[in-house]
């Protein structure tokens, strides 16, 4: 107990460490030059930033999440006789329930509509 206890104080630390020389030593003030886009100089055509849409990523997540998750379920399959107790196990669960979620969040009625 005390491993762990020692080993959690010392992230603790770490992290405070580190986020506090970010805060410290971080630029205050942005370089023109590194904000602007660069395009073997000629005047850019659009904006070189483009919003995230969460709509991308939502598409995307069902992709994401299928590929490992079929790798571990097949892989439970194989391995154990009575698969379904397994599935209980939290990182089993997740990632059966995980690919369920994306797609369901994936086929709601305007899900793939990208035009607002």
């Amino acid at each position: 107990m005390n491993m762990v206890t020692f080993t959690l104080t010392l992230s603790l630390i770490l992290s405070t460490i580190l986020i506090m020389l970010n805060l410290w030593l971080a630029q205050t003030s942005p370089d023109s030059e590194k904000l602007s886009p660069y395009e073997c100089g000629f005047d850019p055509l659009g904006s070189a930033r483009l919003p995230f849409s969460i709509r991308f990523f939502l598409s995307s997540y069902p992709i994401l999440t299928i590929w490992p998750s079929n790798r571990t379920f097949t892989t439970t399959t194989m391995s154990h006789p009575a698969p379904i107790p397994h599935l209980h196990s939290s990182l089993s669960f997740h990632y059966y329930l995980s690919p369920h979620i994306g797609i369901n969040l994936w086929m709601t009625p305007g899900g793939l509509e990208w035009a607002e």
